[in-house]
């Protein structure tokens, strides 16, 4: 996706050879003309996947996630990080790792939400190790669900994320494939 890879070699900043900032355009200020183009772009890849819910974790995820939502006409359900007073029964919940807060948090859903007939997309901003995820997964696994597909918006593909997806056999579709961000430079798999 030009318009994506064009945003990151713009704004994004290479912090180190693991961590890419894209605070700019993606998870603290959002451009919603480029969440429109991704949440475009991930209904036309998976618009015959029978998708009825997308999931996502907040707080990153949930832009992508809600013009992908709009675009095939399905609700988007976020896992919440924070224990809150209505969000209490027995919840669906799974333990995830941040590679960049260095933390561990719970993540989860109401059962309300996601049923065993629901087919899932998961729109994440980033995959690294997978963490996040595979947590969406548990999440969804509990339920009853199916997971129907991943979508990325940004995937650091040099991190083992995307190869332990494919060994579980999962569709992972990222739109930005960086290979390498080594020297300070963001390098794509095309």
């Amino acid at each position: 996706m030009e318009a994506l890879h064009q945003k990151i070699r713009e704004l994004g900043i290479v912090l180190s050879d693991q961590v890419l900032k894209v605070d700019a355009f993606l998870n603290h200020q959002i451009d919603p003309q480029l969440m429109k183009l991704i949440g475009d772009e991930f209904a036309e890849l998976f618009k015959d996947s029978g998708i009825t819910k997308i999931v996502t974790i907040e707080a990153s995820g949930i832009a992508p996630a809600i013009m992908t939502g709009l675009n095939l006409g399905v609700p988007v359900i976020f896992a919440r990080k924070q224990q809150s007073l209505t969000l209490t029964e027995n919840l669906l919940s799974a333990t995830v790792y941040s590679f960049t807060k260095k933390t561990e948090s719970t993540v989860a859903i109401s059962p309300r939400h996601l049923t065993s007939s629901d087919r899932v997309l998961i729109i994440d901003d980033f995959l690294a190790n997978g963490k996040a995820s595979q947590a969406l997964i548990s999440i969804i696994k509990q339920a009853g669900a199916t997971v129907a597909g991943l979508g990325i918006v940004i995937e650091k593909s040099f991190q083992g994320g995307r190869a332990e997806l494919d060994a579980q056999g999962y569709r992972v579709e990222s739109l930005a494939r960086v290979k390498s961000l080594a020297g300070g430079v963001v390098t794509f798999i095309d």
